[in-house]
């Protein structure tokens, strides 16, 4: 470390996009990297039937981009729109993310993944602070909402990871099986 030069711990500007504008735009590219070749029958896998399988989870991950696209749109372009609360009862039908192959739904959510990308890296710095108002939270910013989407894909892009670990390689891993214990 250079003489004179103090580090600071304190956090980014709390208020920026960028930190969940990176991961958002990373996230199609991660998984397109881990889902490539992988055969219909791997992403059609359920681990229990009340729980979903890759192709649903990129089901869920397509219709909710929609969601995310529009309320984005949404901030930038109004002055606090009213956002109604997601309804997941109301928008999906059970097993209704079957539809579509796993291919079919990565296609669309990257597709519509990288369209909003290309909005939010046209948007202004201070963006950010844009404002909306959510029927259910209240008074939200575009950072913290766009906090909550990254947040979301880490738990998909993690729940994915378990599902292809716990079909393809946990129960060929012979004693190793002891060291992890997967939770699809």
């Amino acid at each position: 470390m250079q003489q004179g030069v103090a580090r600071t711990t304190e956090p980014a500007d709390t208020r920026s996009i960028q930190p969940a504008l990176a991961l958002l735009e990373k996230t199609p590219i991660l998984l397109e990297t881990m889902l490539r070749d992988l055969p219909e029958e791997l992403m059609r896998w359920k681990p229990a039937p009340e729980r979903w399988s890759i192709a649903e989870v990129l089901g869920h991950l397509a219709d909710l981009e929609a969601v995310y696209a529009d309320r984005t749109r949404r901030i930038v372009t109004e002055d606090i729109p009213m956002l109604e609360k997601y309804d997941a009862a109301r928008t999906v039908v059970i097993g209704d993310y079957a539809r579509g192959s796993a291919s079919e739904n990565l296609a669309f959510f990257t597709r519509t993944r990288r369209s909003t990308v290309i909005l939010l890296r046209s948007i202004p710095a201070d963006a950010g602070e844009r404002e909306a108002m959510h029927s259910e939270l209240g008074n939200i910013t575009l950072h913290q909402m766009l906090s909550e989407w990254a947040s979301h894909d880490l738990g998909h892009l993690r729940q994915i990871a378990e599902l292809y670990r716990a079909r393809v390689f946990h129960p060929y891993a012979g004693p190793f099986q002891k060291y992890s214990n997967p939770k699809p």
